[in-house]
Parts: structure tokens; C-alpha cells; sequence
């Protein structure tokens, strides 16, 4: 492995490249060595290292901010490295979710050489495991300033288009509680697994919103993900537990997406075991209409739950913009074609600096 990356050099040999470095969760001091070695071979740039989150900014005292964040982290190896290039799509774990995106960002560092706004880099650790985790939660805690923009990129992938905002989830589980007794003499106890039939029930008939916001269409959803219970394969179960996962439309709260969980799952005992705020798409302001612009098409809701929602709750807009199709993200088969990892830079690099 070299010793610094060539930044200024095709975002796709730099995907490559970047792949090429395991980097599991928890495990991304390699990687984050390498990326802050290889930005602070970059003039113009503040660099700071925050555990294995790498940050980095220009302060050439311009009117506006744009952060463009990535998470340097991916899920478990599942027999997909090291990255191999056929017929123009790049495979290999984290091409799509999301190398492609930190080597656009990586390769903007070196080459946007007028900027129009002031830039951030924010390359972070830990976002595929538990939110508390997260670095951009410790960057917030400890690094705070460093989050102040106009507008934050976050550059997961979303097929090269922009995806505005995000939707929440919210993840309850429902308990039934029942009378223990042998099967022989069933009559005797109260089966809780047959007890939660009626919340499936309700679940099976539920109908979902469709809620436009801003041109954004986000459609919600309510599953079941999991369901346990039983004691042994002759006693009546005293206790089933039944987890369900809501998405919904970032026009609700938490706590009103709670209440109306309640509201649908009435008489049963809900305990909420998880919960992420919602981003709205944030489309209105100059440099969030700019980006559009340069992206070109038309801005589509994120439909999942992405970092764009902590930055705005930190109060700026958010969007989504990367290469690689989201549902390919965390699957054997992840790839990105190539085309999109050049048409990202590429928009991004219009968008960011001066013609």
C-alpha cells in the first residue's frame, strides 16, 4: 500500500484503492491514516484527527460553508475483497456503501482550486454499528464548530441523484403475556403467541401514507421484523414478543410517530426499544437550489434513514448525493458503476468551484 493516495487522480482508481483497505467498523485506523496522511500532503487544508474520523476545511473566509460527509466504515467481509473492475462496474465490500463516495470527496480536496464556498471534509467512523458510536456524534460533542454550514452533502449512495432529506424509524416491541401449562392440558394456561395474532393481524391490513413533501414523495411503512416466544415443545408460552419497525415521513416527530403507533397497536403493551428523528428535504435555500441545479433532474425523497437527518437537526439542509444504488448496499454482490463515480465528482466539482 502507498504511502499517501494520489487524490487528484481518477476517483475510480481511488475507489479501488480505498476498498483494497479493510475497514469494518471499529476497525478503520488504517484507512483513517491513510486518508489523514494523504490530505495533509494537500496545501490549503486544517486537518484534525478525531478517533478514527479524519476532518479537514478551508478557511478562505467566503461568504458560505458546504460540508460534504462519509462514513470510512463498512459492514462485516463477506468473501467480496479485494475490489476487481468488469464491463465498467467496480465491485467489492464498500464500493457502493460508501468508497465511491469518499473518493469523490477525497478527490474534490485536491482539485476544486476556486472554490465559491468554503469547504469541509468529514470522513467518519463507526456508522454501520449503534448510533452511539457514530463519530459524527463525538465530532458534535467535541468538535462542534466543525459542523457549522450552509449545506451538508452527504455522499451515500443514491444512483447519482439527489435525495432530499430522509425518512425516521422507530423500532417498538409488543408483549403479550400469557399462563403457563402443559400442552397435554392446554385449557388449563393462556397462550401468549396466539395472544399477539391480533396485532399481526392489524399490521397485515395496515395501510401505509404517502406523504409529498416539497415534490419529495416518501412512502412509510410498518413490518414486523421479529417475533419470540416459547418455552419448550410441550408447555403453553407465557410471553411472546413482537418487534416492528416503522419508517415514516420526516413531517412527524418521533413522539408523534410513537402516539400514532399506540393509536394502532391500542390495548397492547408497547415499549419503544428505538428511535431517529426524520430530516425535511431542505430544498429551499440558495445553495441547496444550487446543487440541484448542477445535479440536473429532480430531487426524489430519501426513502431510508441516512446522517443527513443529524445535520438537520443541527439546523442546516441535507441532502443525499453519491454514486451506487442504495439496495445493493450491505449485500455480497455490492458494486458501483463507474460512470456514476465520475458523473458525481464530476457534478460536485461544478457545483463547488468557480467557473
Amino acid at each position: 500500500m502507498a504511502d499517501t493516495l494520489h487524490l487528484a487522480a481518477d476517483p475510480v482508481e481511488l475507489t479501488a484503492e480505498l476498498v483494497d483497505v479493510p475497514s469494518v467498523s471499529g476497525a478503520e485506523a488504517e484507512l483513517a491514516d491513510l486518508v489523514e496522511r494523504s490530505l495533509r500532503a494537500q496545501t490549503g487544508l486544517e486537518v484534525i484527527r478525531s478517533g478514527n474520523s479524519v476532518l479537514a476545511r478551508t478557511n478562505l473566509g467566503l461568504p458560505k460553508r458546504v460540508i460534504l460527509a462519509g462514513h470510512l466504515d463498512t459492514v462485516p467481509v463477506n468473501d467480496n475483497l479485494p475490489s476487481r473492475l468488469e464491463d465498467g462496474v467496480l465491485h467489492g465490500l464498500g464500493t457502493c456503501d460508501m468508497k465511491g463516495g469518499d473518493a469523490v470527496m477525497l478527490n474534490l480536496a485536491a482539485t476544486v482550486d476556486r472554490p465559491r464556498h468554503d469547504l469541509t471534509f468529514v470522513f467518519y467512523d463507526c456508522e454501520e454499528v449503534e448510533a452511539a458510536r457514530n463519530g459524527l456524534g463525538r465530532i458534535e460533542r467535541e468538535l462542534r464548530s466543525w459542523l457549522d454550514a450552509d449545506l451538508a452533502i452527504v455522499c451515500e449512495p443514491s444512483n447519482a441523484s439527489v435525495e432530499a432529506g430522509c425518512q425516521g424509524t422507530m423500532r417498538v416491541e409488543l408483549r403479550t403475556s400469557g399462563v403457563r401449562a402443559h400442552t397435554a392440558r392446554g385449557w388449563m394456561g393462556v397462550n401468549a403467541i396466539h395472544g399477539v395474532g391480533e396485532a399481526l393481524r392489524r399490521l397485515e391490513s395496515y395501510s401505509a401514507r404517502t406523504v409529498d413533501i416539497d415534490g419529495c414523495v416518501y412512502r412509510e411503512g410498518l413490518q414486523a421484523v421479529s417475533i419470540s416466544g416459547g418455552v419448550a415443545g410441550n408447555v403453553v408460552p407465557d410471553l411472546c414478543v413482537l418487534s416492528v419497525n416503522h419508517r415514516f415521513a420526516p413531517d412527524r416527530t418521533p413522539e408523534q410517530a410513537e402516539a400514532h403507533l399506540r393509536e394502532v397497536f391500542a390495548g397492547f403493551e408497547l415499549t419503544v426499544t428505538d428511535s431517529a428523528a426524520g430530516a425535511l428535504p431542505g430544498l429551499g435555500t440558495e445553495a441547496a437550489q444550487e446543487l440541484v441545479r448542477a445535479a440536473g433532474g429532480t430531487p426524489v425523497a430519501k426513502l431510508g434513514w441516512t446522517d443527513v437527518a443529524r445535520f438537520a437537526a443541527l439546523g442546516m439542509p441535507a441532502v443525499n448525493f453519491g454514486p451506487g444504488d442504495p439496495t445493493l448496499a450491505h449485500t455480497q454482490q455490492e458494486n458501483v458503476p463507474v460512470n456514476q463515480i465520475r458523473q458525481c465528482r464530476e457534478v460536485l466539482h461544478r457545483f463547488l468551484n468557480e467557473d
